[in-house]
């Protein structure tokens, strides 16, 4: 398969995921990093191509002007997608003006820092009939397709409750603030939106829930908090409702002590449950009433996972897979789709639909909150 020609906006020098995007990318195989505009400062632009190795004539110092001279190159030569590793507040603008363009958009989550910017981004699609993925990485992990498909599969039962957290530290302190460019645009409101942990992680959790019952998130009643003198939440909790009538419970916050990156989920149905944590995420409990509690793992040589799951899988057995590579499974599942391809597995990344229901979850927890933690449909 032919790579797909990719840029990337944002990702350069003191940047966090815009590596990973990098990295994830290159271990799918199906994606060639040819051009880029890696910082809002051409000067900074300039010198993360040259780090990263970019031609320097298609390192550009804007977005719009690699979005610009790219679409003056040959078809063969020009870029084919961006790949999106901004701030929250800066996903709308490009990705529209990428997308009315002719190319196709890979952004990391959330969609946009607003329902506003979001439901903009998604009319622009439309129109233009390009596609999007969003880079809800835990869904790319083996065992987490597996989930799914065990609770699809209707063994199980109806689900009746959900419970998933998703607790980290690194933000427990006011000096975590200090000199921490990482920090600082997730604490301010004018960058991340008017969520702060739960936009950045809880609709990581949110989106687990739905990926792996089948279900959404149908109404919530959240309360979310934050440490003095921050604006935005750093701490939450809620209880959601699903559309199928299971209930749940969801927490997310980055100023829990001790915890580092801790995404555990447990589904329960009507005979068995299940329990995967993104920390060990090569194995899953299942357990039942009347039968020896089971402990599923990870690799392409397990015989009882699913086809479609052993397909995603890189390493046999006892020799784990993580984080990079369910990142690299849903770039390589957009890749295949973006050259006409079957992807390997189904879903292989957060649609558009899936993504604008994130965006509903997060308005919703926010509405909830702010009326005193009262129930609110989504």
């Amino acid at each position: 398969m032919k790579p797909v020609r990719y840029g990337m906006i944002g990702g350069g020098q003191g940047a966090f995921i815009g590596g990973i995007h990098r990295t994830a990318a290159a271990i799918a195989g199906n994606w060639q990093l040819v051009a880029g505009a890696f910082s809002s400062t051409p000067e900074k632009s300039k010198a993360s191509g040259a780090e990263i190795g970019v031609d320097p004539a298609r390192t550009y110092g804007s977005w719009a002007e690699m979005i610009a001279r790219e679409a003056e190159l040959p078809a063969d030569v020009r870029i084919e997608a961006v790949s999106i590793v901004t701030p929250n507040h800066m996903h709308a603008p490009p990705a529209i003006a990428a997308l009315e363009a002719g190319l196709d958009v890979i952004i990391d989550k959330p969609l946009a820092n607003t329902m506003d910017n979001a439901r903009a981004i998604a009319e622009a699609a439309l129109r233009s009939g390009r596609r999007i993925a969003v880079t809800h990485t835990y869904t790319g992990y083996p065992l987490v397709k597996q989930a799914r498909e065990l609770v699809a599969g209707g063994q199980f039962g109806k689900v009746r409750r959900v419970m998933v957290k998703y607790t980290q530290d690194w933000l427990s302190r006011a000096s975590d603030l200090e000199n921490n460019k990482q920090a600082a645009w997730r604490v301010d409101p004018n960058q991340s939106g008017d969520a702060g942990a739960f936009g950045d992680i809880g609709t990581h959790a949110a989106n687990l829930v739905e990926f792996i019952t089948g279900e959404r998130i149908a109404s919530i009643c959240a309360e979310l908090t934050m440490l003095p003198g921050r604006h935005i939440d750093d701490d939450g909790s809620a209880l959601f409702r699903l559309s199928g009538g299971g209930k749940g419970t969801l927490v997310a916050s980055q100023v829990l002590v001790g915890d580092a990156n801790d995404l555990a989920i447990s589904v329960y149905c009507d005979e068995a449950g299940l329990h995967w944590r993104q920390e060990q995420p090569n194995s899953m409990t299942i357990g039942r009433r009347d039968k020896p509690t089971e402990i599923w793992n990870a690799g392409a040589n397990r015989a009882y996972l699913a086809t479609d799951v052993r397909a995603v899988q890189r390493t046999p057995g006892g020799h784990p897979e993580g984080y990079l590579e369910a990142f690299a499974n849903i770039y390589r599942a957009f890749g295949e789709e973006l050259r006409g391809g079957a992807s390997a597995h189904t879903p292989g990344y957060a649609t558009m639909d899936d993504t604008l229901s994130g965006m509903r979850f997060l308005a919703a927890s926010l509405e909830s909150s702010r009326q005193g933690a009262v129930w609110v449909d989504l």
